[in-house]
């Protein structure tokens, strides 16, 4: 969190630092010094500085429309559409007001700076907020989702009024002009969707990226197309950045706009964008501004419009239920300063539109509002995910006639079908289908900013891009045969790009998002040819660790040996022999849960073998280190007696189901320690090629006693580890399978007079966790 939050503080105070540096340099400070005036940054270097930085906002804007997507837009056009008029209407207001307090210290007519300055009070900075909502991992949830698609109604309805005071001060038939601006500019936009967006995409078929010749030369005349496109604006009456837009919307997705980004991003973003900035910088004179009168008049202006546009927000997030503190992250958000407004105000001083003064003001009053919301955001509307209740956060929650969802993590697309082999052995039917989310999860690198996407690319180097991309295919494509070949089956295919030390939070967001059952991940180690493990990667351990210690949900953990190739009864039909070792307690009982839902298959059979402790078992002394008082040790007895009824009623319940199915068995099994245990599991037939346990977390039992000191890896728990281990004679695949035990106060069944036993009991077993 600490980390983030600097670099959302870096990111923002460096776009502030390129402003000031520009006014300490310009006519506000150092600038009333002649020899800097005359020596260093005369007239024509100013002149060249500027035509740099008027090409940097060109190609910045045009990598903004390449990574637009706009079916994010169509998805929420109505609700950010509410959004941007709620976010305009009362700073529009506010700003329009205190024009008439400020306008006759400037030389611009009065109805001019009127709109200007409401527009500079009013406007999102789209690149800002899309910045602000990379860092903070938001782009792809719906809270930024909304403030995207409104920062983009917001800016057209900007342009819009800069178009329409520009002619009204221009021109003498102000309606006329406007008019043919507009219709120009539909006409501009369908002829690129039309005959443009399709010649683009004949040159990204060609241009693959083994032909590193081609590739260079489609880039350059992407490139020339840019400035043709920004010409053609500008000869409509738009601004120029306008074409380099619409040329980055129409643009289609694919290797060729990844490496337009590569290419780009940096050089613009680093070494032409800075200059805009500090050009902008130069044109500011904030001595112009008289008096403390009107410094205080727009420092309140900035102040109210602020506040104006936040309860607008709120107002409408509270009609549509959102949460009060989204609504409030959502309306500073909206607040965002930048590039849109520099953009506006310089080629509204460039076409004479615009005096000194006036142009000294609205800057002040966007360097002001961006430095103070930033910060009040990130203070907000934490990282963390706030809680989002819903019922079915288990497999024993999930109805039987409901729809289960799962998300399925995959590293590499070896993962791919053994988990999918899980699914289709899951048995989606019509009353009870499955919807799977597959997520591929890639390592960031560089110095990109952590995202979700669905069948998109993220900024890195080519080789990894197309690394990342082909295997993005593949995994989907798989996900896709599924779907087309199981019935009753939905998949969505996504890709998350993020450092493993925060690529739990991303699993966890979309688990919550997604209301998932149960998020399956892969085991970090592989099988190797001579029948042992190998460890594919140790981030692995400890990311499947940490979504252990933070789901919202139930976890299984899937040790692959093998489960993709049991396929025996008919072309296409899975058929596996599942066993269940039930020892008790919450993990084991959703462990049965899932096990039963999977015995519905007409292919699969089910052992469950229950262990219970024999008559010379000895319970293990209780640890000292806990410092239980009389009270704690009852409760923790009482504890265990409801643990044990929840096991013989889930048993029970499950038996009189399977009573008549001759796939079914069940066997009891009496051991008095650990070393019992261990004897009896190896002595299972060797039939079985997927063994579904509880990690048995917390637990202390006399059955697993003595086998804690022996486990490599305490993530599956103590059976989990043994079935999993190299040591074991049977190559079985295994499923590890821990239930959310979080006691929210919206979970199904929680707080109710009819579940108090297991309430307690949950509270318990989720103390002996922590």
């Amino acid at each position: 969190m600490k980390k983030m939050t600097k670099e959302i503080f870096l990111s923002t105070s460096l776009s502030l630092e390129k402003h000031n540096a520009g006014i300490i340099l310009g006519p506000s400070a150092m600038g009333q010094l002649k020899w800097v005036s005359t020596t260093i940054f005369y007239k024509s270097s100013l002149l060249l500085l500027e035509v740099i930085a008027n090409i940097g906002i060109l190609y910045f804007v045009f990598i903004i429309g390449l990574e637009m997507d706009l079916s994010v837009v169509r998805k929420n056009g109505k609700k950010a559409f509410i959004f941007a008029i709620a976010g305009i209407f009362l700073p529009f207001l506010i700003g329009c007001a205190f024009s008439f307090f400020l306008h006759h210290i400037t030389a611009m007519r009065e109805d001019t700076f009127l709109i200007f300055f409401s527009i500079s009070l009013s406007v999102t900075a789209l690149p800002v907020v899309s910045r602000i909502l990379s860092e903070l991992r938001l782009l792809d949830m719906e809270i930024g989702n909304i403030v995207q698609s409104a920062a983009l109604f917001n800016n057209i309805f900007g342009v819009v009024l800069v178009v329409f005071v520009i002619s009204l001060a221009e021109s003498q038939n102000v309606y006329k002009t406007t008019l043919f601006v507009i219709a120009s500019s539909i006409i501009f936009v369908v002829l690129s969707i039309f005959l443009v967006r399709p010649g683009l995409s004949w040159l990204a078929r060609r241009s693959t990226p083994e032909d590193e010749r081609f590739t260079n030369f489609s880039i350059s005349i992407v490139l020339g197309a840019v400035m043709i496109f920004g010409f053609v604006a500008d000869c409509i009456g738009l601004h120029p950045t306008f074409g380099a837009f619409v040329l980055g919307l129409v643009f289609p997705n694919g290797p060729l706009a990844a490496t337009l980004v590569e290419r780009l991003e940096d050089f613009v973003t680093g070494f032409l964008l800075p200059i805009l900035y500090v050009t902008s910088g130069f044109k500011t004179n904030v001595s112009k501004i008289p008096g403390a009168s009107n410094w205080f008049k727009l420092i309140m202006a900035s102040i109210l419009s602020s506040v104006g546009k936040v309860a607008g927000t709120v107002l409408v997030a509270l009609s549509v239920k959102m949460p009060f503190r989204e609504g409030v992250a959502l309306g500073l958000l909206m607040n965002s300063k930048g590039l849109t407004e520099l953009i506006g105000l310089n080629h509204g001083k460039d076409q004479k539109v615009i005096d000194d003064i006036a142009y000294a003001m609205m800057m002040i009053t966007t360097i002001f509002m961006n430095a103070i919301i930033t910060p009040i955001v990130v203070q907000i509307y934490k990282p963390a995910r706030r809680f989002v209740p819903y019922k079915r956060r288990t497999i024993q929650q999930t109805k039987a006639d409901a729809e289960m969802r799962i998300l399925a993590c995959i590293h590499t697309p070896r993962n791919a079908p053994t988990i999918i082999s899980l699914l289709e052995a899951s048995y989606p039917t019509k009353k009870t289908p499955i919807s799977v989310y597959s997520l591929h999860l890639v390592e960031l690198t560089g110095h990109g900013s952590a995202t979700l996407i669905v069948q998109n690319s993220q900024k890195s180097d080519r080789t990894a891009i197309n690394r990342m991309q082909a295997q993005s295919d593949q995994i989907t494509n798989a996900f896709k045969t599924l779907e087309h070949h199981t019935s009753f089956v939905s998949v969505q295919s996504l890709t998350s790009i993020s450092p493993y030390s925060t690529m739990h939070e991303e699993i966890c967001n979309l688990a919550e998002d997604k209301r998932v059952s149960i998020i399956i991940v892969p085991f970090h180690k592989q099988p190797t040819v001579d029948g042992g493990m190998e460890s594919a990667n140790p981030k692995i351990r400890t990311l499947n660790q940490n979504v252990l210690a933070n789901a919202p949900c139930s976890v299984g953990i899937l040790v692959d040996r093998g489960l993709s190739g049991s396929k025996s009864l008919t072309a296409g039909q899975v058929c596996h022999n599942i066993a269940v070792l039930f020892f008790g307690g919450p993990d084991d009982r959703e462990a049965l849960s899932y096990a039963m839902r999977m015995s519905e298959h007409p292919g699969n059979s089910l052992n469950v073998i229950r262990f219970f402790p024999g008559p010379h078992a000895v319970e293990p002394a209780m640890d000292q280190s806990h410092d239980l008082n009389d009270t704690g040790i009852l409760t923790l007895q009482i504890g265990k007696e409801q643990d044990k009824q929840l096991d013989d009623d889930c048993i029970k319940e499950f038996r009189m189901m399977k009573a008549n199915d001759e796939s079914f068995s069940y066997i009891e099994k009496a051991v008095n320690n650990g070393e019992e245990t261990v004897a009896a599991i190896r002595a299972l037939d060797n039939i079985h090629d997927l063994f579904v346990v509880g990690r048995g977390g917390g637990l202390i039992s006399p059955l697993t006693a003595g086998l804690n000191e022996w486990s490599e890896c305490p993530e599956l728990g103590v059976i989990g580890d043994l079935l999993a281990s190299a040591d074991f004679a049977a190559a079985v695949s295994v499923l590890v399978v821990q239930q959310y035990l979080g006691a929210g106060p919206n979970d199904e069944g929680i707080g109710t007079p009819d579940n108090a036993s297991q309430q307690e009991e949950q509270c318990i077993m989720a103390s002996a966790r922590q």
